[in-house]
């Protein structure tokens, strides 16, 4: 499991942690019954506070894409593809209105967003 935490970005780092595992579940990287590293381990892993990746599991856990099994850890939970496609485009819709009202402030056209998204689209 690969997290990349961008102090710097627009998303708690909770929720950065939670989009993350979440798209991992997606794209079926942590498959149904798959370990996920201690709260403790992930926090020192990712070096922030065990509340923050407290947080995150329980976001997890209330979704239901992840179990807590006493005295043994976290696991991936099997998962409804649609729920977790669902969750993951009101995420990108969130933050796409947060970027477009930054853009307009700036003055920007709707012909130069399109430049510059496809410009980060087509960087692979």
């Amino acid at each position: 499991m690969k997290i990349v935490i961008r102090p710097q970005g627009t998303m708690a780092i909770y929720e950065q942690i939670v989009s993350q595992i979440r798209q991992e579940i997606a794209g079926g990287e942590l498959t149904e019954g798959t370990a996920l590293p201690s709260i403790r381990a992930l926090a020192a892993e990712l070096e922030v506070s065990v509340i923050t990746t407290k947080r995150a599991y329980e976001e997890l856990e209330k979704e239901g894409l992840i179990r807590s099994v006493a005295g043994k850890g976290f696991y991936v939970c099997a998962f409804n593809q649609e729920y977790v496609r669902e969750k993951q485009l009101m995420e990108i819709e969130k933050r796409m209105s947060e970027l477009v009202s930054e853009c307009k402030q700036c003055k920007m056209t709707l012909e130069d967003m399109k430049k510059m998204l496809e410009a980060f689209y087509l960087e692979e």
